[in-house]
């Protein structure tokens, strides 16, 4: 027989890679003053994009001489619009080790055509080679934060400060829970539904001055769409970066994230939101450590998310029985614990190895994520015993 279920839940047993937690604390009063049935070019509407752009300046501590512009399309258009207008001035090494790094990979090399693309990949779990990426005088694009395999890069030592190109980031899930090396990146891209758990489909770009400098002086050899285009006569379109965007955003979804960047500013900024988060992860790989069933996907603990923590099933079993068991138990977790109203959507990525993937980005509270962790348990051994019947 199997022990009883566990008698503590989660608080919150919201674990999704995103649309992420709400803060802690949130409800719709949050909302109230949105600026609803108003233009957002209005004066008050203005103000609103304006603040979201100042506040994620601060927040961020982003440097004073870098752009900070609300794009379209979430974190992928704010990507795309960075790799159609700024790629194919020189060569670009474009390094992927998960889904949405080949997704990169693909517009790269299968949509833009690029004569000079040269692409660096490692499998999941794992990082490519580092050593390889020439960063000193070609573009470069990457992710920082791999959401999909919970692996990151450790730092950004391997980008040269002084480089002929420049530097593309997807931060998407590293943005407000990892430490950014601004020194060393011209394009940073994230989305609001991620760390901060704000709603989806707007992005945010930000630019160095080097990555200004690309953009008014190279003229990419393809059609721009008008959501993409950042210049205009071969000047910036400094509009784009105080709040006067591309095309119409919710300006509920701005309230959300104006009030989910006064919620961090007021916990202690981005130093107090890594910690969190870093607390967060650390409840999680604490009972991994201690937990025969399990381990991280990410096989060097120096590489392991602190936000999209990415595990596997590694009993052995369970590991005996093929690839197709070890994906059924997987999903039978997941969906066990979903009907418990303990967690909700944490399975592994639909193109990632089959497994579990929960979000201990900083709107998470770490007394949920240790509670969840019996809930993990006796649902592997709920899972493992309907396996065996």
């Amino acid at each position: 027989m199997t022990k009883p279920a566990p008698d503590a839940r989660p608080r919150a047993p919201f674990f999704s890679s995103g649309p992420c937690a709400k803060r802690p604390g949130w409800t719709l009063q949050a909302l109230d003053d949105a600026a609803l049935g108003r233009s957002h070019r209005a004066k008050v509407g203005k103000a609103k994009l304006a603040e979201a752009i100042d506040l994620t300046r601060a927040v961020l501590q982003v440097p004073d001489d870098y752009r900070i512009g609300i794009v379209p399309a979430s974190d992928t258009g704010a990507v795309e619009m960075a790799m159609w207008t700024m790629l194919g001035a020189r060569g670009v090494d474009m390094l992927a080790w998960e889904s949405f790094g080949e997704g990169w990979v693909t517009d790269a090399v299968k949509q833009l055509k690029l004569e000079d693309a040269r692409v660096i990949t490692a499998d999941y779990g794992r990082l490519p080679d580092l050593g390889q990426v020439d960063a000193a005088t070609r573009d470069v694009v990457f992710t920082w934060n791999g959401t999909t395999s919970g692996v990151r890069v450790p730092n950004a030592d391997w980008i040269p400060a002084e480089r002929e190109g420049v530097v593309i980031c997807d931060a998407t899930s590293a943005a407000f829970a990892q430490a950014l090396d601004w020194d060393k990146l011209d394009v940073v891209t994230f989305s609001w539904q991620k760390v901060l758990g704000g709603e989806a489909a707007h992005g945010m770009l930000i630019l160095s001055p080097r990555a200004v400098a690309l953009l008014e002086s190279f003229t990419p050899p393809r059609p721009l769409p008008k959501i993409f285009r950042l210049t205009k006569g071969g000047k910036l379109i400094e509009g784009i970066f105080k709040g006067e965007t591309i095309n119409t955003p919710s300006m509920l979804a701005v309230e959300d994230y104006l009030d989910a960047l006064r919620w961090a500013h007021g916990l202690g900024g981005l130093d107090a939101l890594i910690a969190r988060a870093d607390a967060n992860a650390g409840a999680i790989l604490d009972w991994v450590a201690r937990t025969d069933w399990i381990a991280n996907l990410a096989e060097d603990p120096a590489t392991a998310s602190n936000t999209s923590v990415c595990l596997e099933i590694v009993d052995p079993e369970v590991v005996a029985e093929g690839e197709e068991a070890v994906a059924k138990l997987a999903k039978g977790i997941a969906s066990r614990l979903e009907k418990e109203g303990v967690a909700y959507d944490i399975g592994a990525y639909r193109d990632a190895p089959p497994g579990l993937r929960i979000w201990c980005g900083a709107t998470v509270e770490r007394a949920d994520l240790e509670a969840l962790t019996a809930w993990l348990d006796w649902a592997f051994a709920e899972e493992k015993a309907a396996l065996a019947a």
